[in-house]
């Protein structure tokens, strides 16, 4: 009869197990190792660690950009000649790429902090050189593609900069735990100095970022300016179709100062709203006129553009996932929007006191107005009867000619110049994209008497610092949503981020100092102590202590679990014995 006498009991260690079976697939205790992770393993750990900062950036950068989603949208309809919601691929694979990376990171650290080597697992490996790989092409397509979106990145620090500093203080200084244990178990001098340097100049570095942390929500309340006006940008096309009727009375409910609109001028000189070079996006020509849905915009004479639907791609398409909270009336009302003129929208202005500013887009060189498209467009404004103080004139064509026959229309500027440039033209305002001016810039552009409307704002953040910048209006597709912001997000005291900053500073540093004290006091006194808990699982088994293979060693681990003692059967001392060892 065979007997089986444990040699040693083990307890269950599922956390262990699921930690680094997961990570390298190392299951078994015997597969577990506490030898020293190997260089290539460091590599690979160190692109673990890259892949996952740049992931971090990138899943920033497309949270943040959230406010430009459908000017990217357009970029690609330009592109591909189809319109469709791009970000929502995007969005799906960084969430799940920068997920994914995120627990290949956890896992690691929990390496760390157990002592076990590093072995990433090689479908690990493929999926960490594919997040890199995809997120490399990424960044570069939208480099090329619309690399002025980068800017949003500095720009939406300011709103949240001193609030992402605290979160990285404090996962910095969680992570002063596993620091201390390698630190209090390290045998090794120089390799104690490089963590210890390492570790500290990360933490150094992030007490002292908030010197060079700009914002100007960080300001004194009582010189905070008025609210900023919203102007409806092509009225309000989050809830209606864009450059329609509907849209501008939808955005003058919202209580906007302003609306602006995209004009072109018809084969028989009528100046109408489209924002597009061509129909096909925004009306139903392809079911009108198939044989000219590709054909300029422009190329139409009224009496044709009237013929086509302009609101029953907006029920189709949804552009801003907006369709669903409409009502059966409002879904009617938008399912008859016809092409809207520029005298309409004029009329309309007029008869609520708001102003108007449009962007001309001159007709082809072929086209009958391509001579006479600023004086078609004048004589639009004269006739529909609006005054001429609620008009925003922005061409640049005959602008002196325009100021003799028209010198109550506010010039209007979209390109950032000089001053004095500016004030020789009789520029009195300018219209810039929202990432072409600095805080300094208008405060300079106030100063002298210069105002300023960004475009396009959506998001509360943004308007948020805005408004602490000083800008006079902004141009918005969400004026429902602005109209929610009474107040900037936050706004604090210059003093009172300062105290918030140093003790924020103090209680990291006494709880980095208090963990390094109680690890290193720990492992003194199981230094001392004398009492060594006896765990198979940690003898070193390294081919340089025992010229033995790797398969050898397992056998020999799982050989520590059970022996067999019966007849005829060596007892648990000469299992050693039999491979080599002394008991």
């Amino acid at each position: 009869m065979v007997k089986h006498q444990p040699l040693q009991v083990y307890e269950r260690q599922l956390c262990l197990s699921s930690i680094t079976g997961i990570y390298g697939c190392r299951w078994k205790r015997y597969q577990r190792s506490h030898d020293d992770t190997t260089k290539w393993e460091l590599l690979w750990s160190i692109i673990l660690l890259f892949t996952f900062c740049l992931l971090l950036v990138w899943f920033y950068f497309w949270w943040e950009a959230h406010n430009d989603y459908n000017e990217f949208n357009w970029f690609l309809y330009n592109r591909s000649g189809e319109w469709s919601d791009g970000t929502v691929p995007i969005l799906a694979t960084t969430a799940a790429g920068f997920t994914y990376i995120a627990f290949l990171m956890v896992l690691a650290l929990c390496h760390v902090a157990l002592g076990q080597q590093l072995n990433l697992h090689w479908l690990h490996k493929i999926g960490v050189t594919a997040a890199l790989l995809t997120t490399v092409i990424g960044v570069i397509s939208v480099n090329q593609t619309w690399g002025q979106e980068w800017d949003v990145i500095p720009i939406s620090l300011q709103a949240t900069g001193p609030f992402l500093h605290i979160g990285a203080l404090a996962a910095v200084t969680a992570l002063s735990w596993i620091v201390a244990g390698q630190v209090a178990r390290s045998e090794k001098t120089m390799f104690l100095v490089v963590v210890v340097l390492l570790y500290l100049s990360v933490l150094l570095g992030l007490y002292v970022v908030p010197l060079y942390i700009s914002s100007p929500c960080i300001m004194d309340p009582s010189t905070l300016k008025q609210r900023p006006d919203v102007i409806g940008h092509q009225g309000a096309p989050m809830l209606a179709p864009e450059n329609t009727l509907w849209s501008f009375q939808r955005a003058l409910q919202m209580n906007v100062t302003g609306l602006e609109a995209d004009v072109a001028i018809s084969v028989d000189g009528v100046p109408f709203l489209m924002h597009d070079r061509t129909l096909r996006r925004t009306t139903d020509v392809g079911k009108v006129f198939p044989d000219r849905h590709m054909q300029d915009a422009s190329s139409f004479n009224w009496t044709d553009l009237r013929q086509l639907n302009a609101g029953q791609w907006f029920l189709k398409d949804d552009p801003f996932w907006t369709v669903h909270t409409l009502s059966s009336r409002e879904k009617r009302l938008i399912a008859n929007q016809s092409v809207c003129s520029l005298e309409q929208l004029l009329r309309l202005a007029s008869y609520h006191n708001s102003t108007v500013v449009f962007r001309l887009r001159r007709p082809p060189p072929e086209h009958p107005c391509y001579d006479s498209w600023i004086n078609d467009t004048l004589q639009a404004v004269q006739e529909s009867g609006v005054p001429q103080s609620l008009v925003m004139w922005t061409p640049d064509e005959h602008r002196a000619q325009v100021r003799q026959l028209a010198p109550g229309l506010i010039q209007t500027s979209v390109e950032k110049r000089r001053l004095q440039r500016l004030h020789l033209d009789g520029i009195s305002r300018l219209l810039l994209r929202y990432n072409q001016a600095s805080t300094q810039e208008i405060g300079n552009f106030s100063q002298s008497n210069i105002s300023i409307t960004l475009y396009t704002i959506n998001e509360p953040w943004l308007y948020s610092v805005l408004w602490c910048s000083g800008v006079s209006s902004v141009s918005s597709e969400a004026s429902h949503i602005l109209k929610k912001v009474p107040y900037p997000i936050w706004l604090m005291r210059p003093d009172e981020y300062c105290l918030m900053w140093v003790s924020v500073d103090l209680i990291s540093f006494a709880v980095v100092i208090g963990i390094f004290i109680f690890q290193n006091y720990h492992m003194i006194r199981y230094r001392t102590s004398g009492m060594r808990s006896y765990n198979p699982e940690q003898i070193m088994l390294s081919a340089a202590a025992v010229r033995r293979s790797s398969r050898d060693l397992n056998v020999m681990k799982e050989k520590l679990i059970f022996s067999e003692v019966g007849n005829g059967v060596g007892s648990g001392e000469e299992l050693y014995e039999d491979n080599g060892y002394d008991y």
